[in-house]
């Protein structure tokens, strides 16, 4: 039976998918019991139809959301649907099932409507730790994949009769923190629980047939949505570069390389021509290069479509294998999902600079900026703190950057000081803006931050896992770049060195590490001496 949907029928239906996909997160950060995910927001939510096929999202990270376009569809290679249930939910963190990194573990729940499947809810959470050599799972010098930690292909952990305790028992018996780890599982579960609770609830309101004709409306919709905006843009070939600061293993530089190809309502990226898969953990997965394009696409020329499969039908995108963005599965990647996926969307934002220059920034704080410490509190518990670091916001053709913020394919926020010093053998002493850092230019890169902790417990593992160490945020248009990213170590004794961008170190009582994030590039030729800039500057705090 062929069902015909009317536009307004249509948008609600669509709002109340996205409406659905947004309450995963919301549950995720109002029951987990890490602070990485309830407070920081590592964290996204998807569902899917029936295929696999994104169809909401919510507003979330965009290399996660990105990445599970592909995730259930690569999971239905494994497990057919026959073999699902309601009630089941699926784990699964193997970079080649529609994945990134290791610690990124996705809760898949089938939704049946009727007897028959009709939809999935992800839950995509950062575990803050998943085994490994180190605490929180972050080996910097890591040469295979099996040193990252905990691998678990699609794993039925959940059905409708409760959990698998056999199952949860061996994952957590594999991580570090296990009673944080059960929080969070628990967390992702109920999530996409309430999520099929919305989907049968728009079914039963507008009929399971509505809602797959409402479904396969939305990626018809989303797909004439993007060849129009490809449509816009000028036929031709376009390049771009950019370049991880090394290899994590002693090498230098990697070149992260792009042609585009624009013909029509067509588009092929072709990543071909990116440097050999890395020595350390900065590759990463096709479909980390997918989402950083499907971002790029979406932020440069269609920012009103509507996230879903159907976004991606226009696209042909290329990678080698072998290079570091198609590397094989037995390479390490941990570092590459928030690193690489951030060099590629710069990449490709380049290839686009001669003909849309108004819209773009300049190069921003697009690392992680991660700081990880890992510890004992006094009852023997280990506990992790991942922190990421944000920057200042490269600046644009009409204002400056802002100070101290994330940009492009991540969105996580900071953990508070209060919560850090309450939940974590850790002191903030000083947070601050690190004045000065931002590039020069007719528009001023925006500043970084300044931050410092001191360790309180005996010992402490600490590693490290940023870019813009080396090569810094760029400028465009003439403007200067920003300053790059910096960590050092200074311990008890007085004795201070520079932290390398990808390390594991291990420190103690009243060691300090004093971070000093990025600055974002300028944008355009620095005005003459004198030119008066009191309207640039008035957004600025004063020194």
């Amino acid at each position: 039976m062929t069902f015909q949907i009317d536009p307004v029928t249509l948008e609600v239906i669509r709002n109340a998918l996205t409406a659905a996909a947004e309450e995963i997160s919301l549950v995720v950060m109002r029951s987990a019991r890490s602070p990485l995910l309830r407070e920081a927001g590592d964290h996204s939510s998807v569902i899917t139809d029936a295929d696999g096929y994104l169809i909401a999202q919510g507003r979330d990270v965009p290399m996660h959301m990105g990445v599970m376009s592909f995730t259930v569809r690569e999971f239905l290679r494994l497990v057919p649907k026959a073999q699902l249930a309601p009630g089941d939910v699926w784990f699964l963190n193997i970079p080649s099932i529609g994945g990134n990194h290791l610690p990124d573990v996705k809760a898949i729940r089938p939704i049946f409507v009727a007897g028959e499947l009709a939809a999935f809810a992800v839950s995509l959470a950062h575990w803050a730790d998943v085994g490994g050599a180190v605490p929180g799972s972050y080996v910097a010098n890591a040469t295979d994949a099996w040193q990252e930690g905990l691998r678990i292909p699609p794993l039925r952990v959940f059905t409708a009769s409760g959990a698998d305790t056999e199952k949860l028992g061996v994952i957590l018996a594999n991580v570090r923190g296990a009673p944080e780890r059960k929080g969070d599982i628990l967390a992702q579960v109920a999530a996409t629980r309430a999520a099929e609770l919305r989907v049968q609830q728009i079914a039963g309101q507008h009929g399971a047939g509505l809602l797959q004709a409402a479904m396969a409306a939305i990626h018809d919709r989303a797909e004439a949505q993007m060849r129009a905006v490809i449509s816009s843009i000028p036929d031709g070939e376009y390049e771009g570069a950019d370049w991880l600061d090394d290899d994590a293993g002693g090498g230098g530089p990697v070149a992260i390389r792009v042609r585009v190809r624009i013909a029509g309502d067509g588009a092929t990226f072709d990543f071909g021509d990116c440097d050999s898969a890395a020595r350390g953990p900065v590759n990463t997965t096709p479909f980390i290069a997918a989402a950083s394009v499907f971002y790029v696409m979406k932020a440069l020329f269609g920012p009103e479509i509507q996230p879903s499969g159907g976004c991606y039908r226009p696209f042909e995108i290329i990678t080698r294998p072998g290079t570091v963005l198609d590397p094989g599965p037995d390479k390490p990647v941990v570092g590459g999902n928030h690193e690489t996926s951030q060099r590629i969307a710069d990449a490709v934002f380049r290839a686009f600079e001669a003909i849309v220059p108004e819209r773009l920034t300049a190069g921003g704080p697009t690392t992680s900026g991660l700081i990880l410490f890992g510890g004992r509190r006094a009852d023997g518990i280990w506990t992790t703190l991942y922190e990421t670091h944000g920057g200042g916001e490269g600046a644009r053709a009409d204002r400056d950057g802002a100070p101290v913020i994330r940009v492009h394919m991540s969105n996580v926020m900071n953990t508070p000081a209060e919560v850090i010093e309450a939940e974590y053998p850790l002191r903030i002493e000083t947070q601050s803006l690190r004045r000065g850092s931002g590039g020069q230019g007719r528009h001023r890169g925006g500043d970084g931050l300044h931050r410092v902790y001191r360790v309180l417990c005996e010992d402490m593992s600490v590693t490290s896992m940023f870019e813009r160490r080396v090569v810094p945020p760029y400028g465009l248009d003439g403007g200067a770049p920003g300053a790059a990213f910096r960590v050092d170590v200074v311990k008890a004794d007085g004795t201070e060195h520079e932290l390398p961008g990808k390390a594991n170190i291990r420190l103690g009582p009243g060691d300090r590490v004093i971070v000093n994030s990025c600055g974002g590039g300028g944008y355009g030729a620095p005005a003459a001496p004198g030119h008066d800039r009191k309207n640039a500057d008035h957004r600025r705090v004063p020194a």
